[in-house]
C-alpha cells in the first residue's frame, strides 16, 4: 500500500485553524510565504512517498544488526537517509548561520509527521539529530557548535540521547555514569547507556553523543547531573573525523517493533568529552533536547496512525465480505465506517493540536512573549501523549477492519501496530506526561490553561449563529474543563493530581479537539463538517467520564492493596 502524505489536510489547518499567518507575519519568519510553504510541502511529501515509504517494510523485514562491532543497517536505508540530508530536512529550523535554513518549527512538524507515516523507523534518526541541534544551539560554547552544528545540520553527521541507565529509567537522577576532568578542558566518561535509539549506523560519518554524567563530589539526583558531547570519532584540529573514541556499542535490543532502527546498548571506558553548559547543569540542557523531540515523538504517533489510515480504508474500500450495500465493500458496513471515520476524526484532531503547539513555539521564538512559551510548554505533554496514544489506538483499529487479514504479517497492518507502540513509552512514558501536566505546568496557578480555554470559547461564541448545536458543546465542555482546572489547581496534595492526570490530559486534548473540528467546520467544506459533527457529538462527550475520574482524587486508588489486585 502505497502512503500519500495528507498535504490537504495540512494547508488547510495552517491556513484556517492553528494561526500560522501570525507566524509567517512575524519579522523572524517572514520567508514562510504561502509560495514556499506549498513548495516544502509538496517536496517533502513526493520524497516520503517515493522515497522513504518503500523502505518500511523492508527495515520490518531485514532489521538492523551488528557485524564485528558495526551496525549494519537496512538494505535502502542509506540511500534514503542521504535524500533527507540532501534535501536540507534536517536542518529545516537550525540557525542560518550554521547552514540551517531557519524556517519555523512548524514546516519542520509536518515534514517530520510526513517522514514518521512513510518510514517511522528511519525519521528517529533525523528527529534525535534535530534534537541535538537545538540543545547545541541553547547551550554548547562557540568552539562546540563551531565543529559539531554545520555537519549535524548538514547529515554528515548525527546525533544521539544517552539519559536512560540499567538502574535509571524515568528517574534519571539515580544515573551512575561518571565524568572525571582530564585536565585539559576534556573529561574521560565512563559508563553504560541503555536504549539508545540510533547509536551507531553505516551511513554517516560520524555518530554524536550527548551523554548525561556525574561530576566527581556533585551532589544526589538530577541537581548533580552535567551534559557532555562525546562523539564516535573525536574531531581533529580541522574539525573531520580522527581516531575512535573509547565507546563502543555492546549490543542492540531485540524489540517488538522499530527494527530498522537499532537500539543500543552503549559502553563508554574513559571515552573522551566536553562539557556542554556549565556544570550540573545537564538536565536544563537536555530538556531542551527532550521538549523538541517529545513534539517529534507526538507527529511519529499522528504520521503512522496516518499511514494506517490509508492502509485500512484502500482496503475496506476493496474487501467484499456480507451483506453490504453500495459498492458491496465493507466500508458499506456501518461498524466499519464508524472505525474509519473514529481514526480520521482523531488523526484530525491531534494533528491540528501537535501544529497549535508548533506554532506557539515559533511564536515564543519571533516574540519572546512569556505567553507564548507558556502555551507552548502546557501543549507538549498532550501533544506527545495524545499524539501517541492515537498512533496506537489508530493502527490497532486498522488492524481490526482488516480482520483476521490484520493479524497477518503479508498484509502489513500489524507492522503500523508494532512500530508505533514505543512512542507512548520513550522520551518520557505517557503517564509521566500527563503528571508534568498536572503538575509542573499548573505552577502558574492554571493561567496558561485557562487562556487556552478562552481560546476555544471565543471560538464556540463565534460559532453559535452558524452552527449552534456544536457550538453549544464545545463550549460546554470548555466551562466544565474549566472547573477541573481549578479543582486540580486547588488540591495541595499532588498525588490527588496524579491519581488523575493521565484522564486530565485526555480530557483536555478531547476539548481541543472539538475546538479544532469546530473551528474547521466553520471555515471548510461539507466534508470538514460532517467528520466535525461526527467527533463533537460521538467523541467529545468522552470528557465528561474523564473528568469524573479526575476529581476523585487518590484515596481510593491509594487505598487498593496488591491482594486486591491478585486474582490467584
Amino acid at each position: 500500500m502505497p502512503y500519500r502524505a495528507p498535504i490537504r489536510d495540512f494547508r488547510f489547518l495552517l491556513d484556517h485553524v492553528v494561526g500560522f499567518a501570525e507566524v509567517a507575519g512575524t519579522d523572524r519568519f517572514a520567508d514562510a510565504t504561502p509560495d514556499m510553504t506549498g513548495a516544502i510541502l509538496t517536496e517533502a511529501g513526493k520524497m516520503c512517498a517515493d522515497i522513504l515509504a518503500p523502505l518500511n517494510q523492508i527495515g520490518d523485514k531485514n532489521p538492523a544488526h551488528l557485524d564485528n562491532g558495526i551496525v549494519r543497517t537496512p538494505p535502502g536505508f542509506p540511500d534514503g537517509y542521504r535524500a533527507i540530508a540532501t534535501g536540507g530536512w534536517i536542518g529545516m529550523s537550525a540557525a542560518t548561520e550554521h547552514g540551517g535554513m531557519g524556517l519555523p518549527m512548524t514546516l519542520t512538524t509536518i515534514v517530520n509527521e510526513m517522514m514518521s507515516g512513510a518510514c517511522l523507523a528511519l525519521q528517529l534518526n533525523p528527529l534525535m539529530t534535530q534534537g541535538q541541534i537545538e540543545a547545541l544551539e541553547h547551550h554548547a560554547s562557540d568552539a562546540i557548535k563551531s565543529v559539531y552544528l554545520p555537519k549535524l545540520i548538514s547529515g554528515e553527521w548525527c546525533g544521539t540521547m544517552n539519559l536512560t541507565e540499567p538502574q535509571a529509567g524515568s528517574d534519571v537522577g539515580a544515573l551512575r555514569t561518571k565524568a572525571e576532568p582530564n585536565g585539559d578542558g576534556t573529561y574521560a566518561i565512563t559508563g553504560q547507556k541503555i536504549y539508545i535509539s540510533w547509536a551507531d549506523n553505516d551511513f554517516t560519518a560520524n555518530v554524536c553523543h550527548l551523554v548525561l554524567a556525574r561530576l566527581p563530589g556533585a551532589n544526589p539526583g538530577t541537581k548533580g547531573i552535567s551534559l557532555f558531547m562525546v562523539p564516535k570519532l573525536i574531531p581533529d584540529a580541522d574539525g573531520n573525523p580522527g581516531r575512535k573514541n573509547d565507546l563502543r556499542v555492546v549490543s542492540l535490543e531485540h524489540k517488538m517493533g522499530l527494527h530498522g532502527s537499532p537500539t543500543a546498548v552503549m559502553e563508554y571506558a574513559g571515552a573522551t568529552g566536553w562539557l556542554v553548559g556549565p556544570e550540573h547543569g545537564g538536565m536544563a540542557a537536555m530538556f531542551t533536547m527532550m521538549n523538541n523531540a517529545r513534539l517529534g515523538v507526538g507527529m511519529q504517533g499522528i504520521g503512522t496512525a496516518e499511514r494506517a489510515l490509508q492502509h485500512a480504508l484502500a482496503y475496506a474500500q476493496d474487501r467484499k465480505q456480507g451483506r453490504a450495500d453500495g459498492t458491496g465493500a465493507i466500508i458499506e458496513h456501518a461498524d466499519v465506517r464508524r472505525m474509519l471515520t473514529t481514526m480520521r476524526a482523531d488523526i484530525y484532531a491531534a494533528r491540528a493540536i501537535a501544529l497549535m503547539n508548533a506554532v506557539a513555539i515559533d511564536m515564543a521564538t519571533a516574540t519572546h512573549d512569556p505567553a507564548w512559551t507558556a502555551r507552548a510548554a502546557f501543549l507538549t505533554p498532550i501533544t506527545k501523549a495524545f499524539g501517541t496514544d492515537v498512533g496506537v489506538e489508530a493502527t490497532n483499529t486498522g488492524v481490526q477492519i482488516h480482520g483476521g487479514m490484520g493479524f497477518i504479517e503479508e498484509t502489513g497492518a500489524a507492522q503500523f501496530v508494532r512500530d508505533v507502540r514505543v512512542s507512548t513509552i520513550y522520551e518520557g512514558t505517557n503517564g509521566i506526561q500527563a503528571m508534568d501536566l498536572v503538575a509542573r505546568k499548573l505552577m502558574d496557578g492554571g493561567d496558561a490553561a485557562f487562556r487556552l480555554l478562552d481560546d476555544v470559547v471565543r471560538g464556540a461564541e463565534a460559532a453559535k449563529a452558524t452552527h449552534p448545536d456544536l457550538a453549544h458543546a464545545v463550549w460546554e465542555a470548555a466551562e466544565t474543563l474549566r472547573e477541573a482546572t481549578e479543582w486540580l489547581v486547588g488540591r495541595p496534595d499532588l498525588n490527588d493530581r496524579f491519581a488523575g492526570a493521565v484522564p486530565y490530559l485526555r480530557a483536555f486534548a478531547r476539548v481541543l479537539g472539538g475546538h479544532v473540528h469546530l473551528a474547521s467546520a466553520m471555515a471548510g467544506d461539507t466534508g470538514h463538517l460532517r467528520l466535525a459533527t461526527f467527533y463533537i457529538k460521538r467523541m467529545l462527550p468522552e470528557y465528561l467520564g474523564l473528568l469524573i475520574h479526575v476529581r476523585e482524587g487518590a484515596a481510593d486508588l491509594a487505598a487498593i492493596t496488591a491482594d486486591d489486585l491478585a486474582a490467584a
